[in-house]
C-alpha cells in the first residue's frame, strides 16, 4: 500500500517538475495523445517550429478563437469558469471554457475525455504552467502539440497537410480556418471547410485583424 501511495504521489508531482524542464527552449515536449499514437504503433506527423517561424496571423487567430484573455489571466479565466460551473449545475449546455494554458496542460499531462477529476487536476497545472513559462514559450508549446487532424500535431504539420505551405506562410484566411477547427479537428477540416466552418472563420478573421492590445504579451 505504501508503494502504491508513493507511486501515485510521484505521478502527481512529475508534471510540475516537467514544467520547469520545458522552460528550456531546445526541449520539444510531446503530448499524451502523441505518446498514445506511438504506443499503438500509429505514428504521427509533428514538425517543431519556433514561434518566430509561425505567421503572426495564426497566433492572432488562435488567441481570438480559443482564449481572448490569454495575455491578461494567470492560466485560468475564473469569471468564465464560474459561469461554466453555474451553467453545469443548472443542467444547461456549456462551452468548454478552457484557456490556452488549460489546454496545454491537458495535452501535455492529462487525458482527453471530460470529467470533473480531469478538470480538478487541470486547473492547478494550468496556473503553474502559466506562472513558470513565459506567455511566448507557452504559446509556442501549445501550437506545436495541438492536434489538427488524424496524426497531425503542431501548426507546421497542419499547414503542410491542409494547405501545402509552411506555418510561416499562412494567409489570414488559412490561419482563421485552422484556429476554428481546433475544438474538433476531426469534424472540422480546415482544408475542406463546410459552410458553418467558413462562417466561423470569417468571424475570427475580423477579430484577429482588430486584436491589437490583446496580443501584446506575444508581440510587443
Amino acid at each position: 500500500m505504501k508503494r502504491i501511495v508513493l507511486a501515485v504521489l510521484a505521478l502527481l508531482i512529475l508534471p510540475y517538475a516537467l514544467i520547469f524542464f520545458y522552460v528550456l527552449p531546445f526541449i520539444h515536449p510531446v503530448s499524451t495523445l502523441m505518446l498514445r499514437d506511438l504506443m499503438l504503433l500509429r505514428g504521427y506527423d509533428r514538425r517543431w517550429v519556433s514561434l518566430d517561424e509561425i505567421a503572426p496571423v495564426l497566433v492572432q487567430s488562435v488567441m481570438m478563437s480559443e482564449d481572448g484573455q490569454y495575455c491578461f489571466h494567470g492560466g485560468v479565466d475564473w469569471a468564465e469558469m464560474r459561469m461554466l460551473v453555474e451553467d453545469t449545475l443548472k443542467g444547461q449546455a456549456t462551452r468548454g471554457g478552457s484557456t490556452i494554458p488549460m489546454q496545454t496542460a491537458k495535452n501535455l499531462f492529462l487525458w482527453n475525455s471530460r470529467s470533473f477529476v480531469r478538470k480538478a487536476l487541470e486547473l492547478p497545472l494550468a496556473v503553474s504552467t502559466d506562472f513558470v513559462l513565459s506567455k511566448r514559450r507557452l504559446m509556442e508549446i501549445y501550437l506545436n502539440i495541438a492536434e489538427w487532424g488524424p496524426g497531425i500535431y503542431g501548426v507546421e504539420a497542419a499547414a503542410q497537410y491542409h494547405f501545402k505551405v509552411p506555418a510561416s506562410k499562412l494567409t489570414r484566411r488559412q490561419a482563421s480556418l485552422l484556429a476554428v477547427s481546433l475544438p474538433n479537428p476531426f469534424d472540422r477540416n480546415a482544408g475542406k471547410p463546410g459552410r458553418r466552418l467558413r462562417t466561423l472563420a470569417s468571424v475570427i478573421e475580423r477579430r484577429a485583424q482588430g486584436s491589437g492590445d490583446y496580443i501584446k504579451c506575444i508581440y510587443k
